[in-house]
């Protein structure tokens, strides 16, 4: 990036001002990450902290996970530039490394955005061409759908399982809607802006009025791993209870299921074992994990899941969903299973759309893929689709 080798020319050539225009190029050049291109240039410095090295973590699958800044001469800046393909969306924090050997991650402190999960928050670098998408956010004159919470006394856990159950503005008893299972319901809410995104896309007539019903693990990975524990407990509870409750469709179109991560396993799996309950899968960044010979290397609580894709592989036909959406990050280790499966889906026969975006394995990158999924599944009236 020219600023910033520029500042590094500076400071070689004048010292004795090596310090004020660090700090001059810190204060004046705005927040940072700088884009130029498809090049973004990082900075630190920090007088409290004084690090002996920085280096910015990220989680690209395919580069290396740890980039080092340089320091500015003469100074207690550190700077790094690395390119980044157009439109992408990465999440870091900076690692510090001091004099007694000690290391910390922090959010870039010059860097305003951050995106949040269950574990905490990131810094992100939004490259140019990236930007929230407007439905993220709420929309004027868009109609509120309701939220509201039941209890299942489950026999398949033999415990108690709390369902969220989203009703759209327009919802009426007597009227059958169709039906979207959500897992990790807890988490598409407060990190992905669910709840938003149906207000809005509904009000905008992309999205058929719909009830979504949403249902979060307990012991979320070792449940969402392909387990029929987990997908009795969606088949043969939840979704009775559902159905009890609310007006809801029981045409194989009007009913779908989604999930990100393992929730894409859980989801697949439960449509799997279970065929002809769901019609419609909405499938992000799904683990779906398999080998061709030998063993995988991922860990005892991945086992069942190879073994379910491996047998889904074999037998694609098996799952009778009339249509899939497939979504994925480029960043993401998960990309190259993904692409394996979408082909083959679509061989079997299956109507499904794959898309892949320049983002990692996250809740945003889950949220930009919203729109696309659920308009795809369920497209109202504005996309004059006809089944």
């Amino acid at each position: 990036m020219k600023r910033a080798l520029d500042l590094v020319r500076r400071c070689e050539a004048h010292p004795s001002r090596a310090r004020a225009e660090a700090e001059a190029f810190g204060g004046q050049a705005g927040p940072f990450p700088l884009m130029e291109g498809d090049t973004a240039c990082f900075f630190f410095l920090d007088r409290t902290l004084l690090p002996e090295s920085v280096a910015l973590v990220h989680w690209v699958f395919g580069l290396e996970s740890r980039q080092p800044f340089r320091r500015v001469p003469g100074t207690d800046a550190w700077i790094l530039s690395i390119e980044l393909p157009h439109g992408a969306r990465i999440e870091y924090k900076l690692e510090l490394t001091f004099r007694d050997g000690s290391r910390t991650w922090v959010a870039d402190p010059r860097n305003p955005h951050r995106a949040f999960d269950p574990f905490g928050s990131n810094s992100v670098c939004r490259m140019t061409g990236y930007q929230d998408p407007p439905w993220v956010l709420p929309e004027p004159g868009a109609r509120e759908g309701a939220l509201e919470n039941f209890t299942i006394a489950s026999a398949a856990f033999g415990d108690n399982r709390t369902v969220t159950v989203y009703t759209p503005a327009e919802y009426k008893r007597h009227k059958k809607y169709p039906l979207l299972v959500c897992h990790d319901g807890d988490d598409y809410l407060k990190y992905s802006a669910l709840k938003t995104v149906l207000d809005n896309l509904i009000h905008r007539k992309e999205v058929r009025p719909l009830v979504v019903a949403m249902t979060s693990g307990h012991r979320r990975n070792e449940e969402y791993a392909a387990n029929p524990t987990q997908a009795r407990f969606v088949a043969e509870e939840l979704l009775p209870a559902v159905t009890a409750r609310y007006g809801v469709s029981d045409k194989l179109d009007d009913r779908g299921i989604m999930g990100a991560s393992f929730g894409g396993v859980t989801s697949l799996f439960t449509a799997w074992s279970y065929p002809g309950i769901f019609g419609r899968l909405l499938l992000q960044s799904g683990s779906f994990a398999f080998t061709d010979i030998g063993r995988h290397d991922r860990g005892p609580l991945w086992d069942p899941v190879v073994a379910f894709v491996n047998q889904l592989r074999a037998e694609p036909s098996r799952l009778v969903s009339r249509r899939i959406y497939m979504s994925c990050g480029q960043f993401e280790s998960l990309i190259y299973y993904n692409r394996s499966l979408a082909p083959l889906l679509r061989a079997a026969g299956h109507d499904l759309r794959f898309v892949e975006s320049r983002d990692g394995h996250n809740w945003i990158g889950w949220r930009d893929r919203l729109r696309e999924g659920l308009t795809t599944l369920f497209p109202g009236h504005l996309w004059m689709v006809y089944d």
